[in-house]
Formats: C-alpha cells, structure tokens, sequence
C-alpha cells in the first residue's frame, strides 16, 4: 500500500467516533516510517496553526488498528493531544518540504 492510498479515507476510533479524513501524513525518512496522519492540509499554515493542527487534527500512526475502507485507531484520552516536546520536532520534519 502506498502513503497516497491512504489520503480521503476517513478515520475512525475503535469506540465508532469519526475523527476526520486523512489529508496527509508525515513521514520519518530516516526510518522509513510513517509517524503521523494529518487530518488537516498544513501547506500554508503559520507556525501557532500548524501546531495546533498536529496537536488537533492528526493521529500517530502506531495507533492504527487497520486499513480498509476506513482507517481505524485505538485511541486513549484525548484523541490527538501530542506532548509539546513531540510537537516541535514534528513541526520541523513537516517545515522541511
């Protein structure tokens, strides 16, 4: 499966609730991992918005239970919250495009 198969599929908690539709991801090259699915174009965004869109409107990766018609999450607490320590290196790998 390819990164691009993935974007306009919705996603949904395990519980059932909709989150959103996947717009883009971010990738980790170095490891050749996908890290996290934006539920928000970033393209464009000032910096105060693009971290709000990472601490809002994404997920990480290692909490996708499955990929089919819809991408399905296992999430606790909060959804999307991302600690700030994470935000700002997350930040920088989206900023480099």
């Amino acid at each position: 499966m390819n990164i691009s198969d993935l974007y306009n599929r919705d996603i949904y908690t395990d519980g059932g609730q909709f989150l959103g539709e996947v717009k883009d991801a971010i990738v980790d090259l170095e490891k050749g991992e996908i890290g996290r699915l934006l539920m928000s174009e970033w393209r464009g965004k000032s910096t105060d918005e693009t971290r709000k869109m990472l601490q809002n409107k994404s997920v990480l990766f290692k909490n996708v239970r499955n990929i089919g018609d819809v991408v399905l999450v296992t999430v606790a607490g909060q959804a999307a919250k991302v600690p700030e320590h994470e935000m700002s290196s997350e930040y920088n790998e989206i900023s480099r495009r």
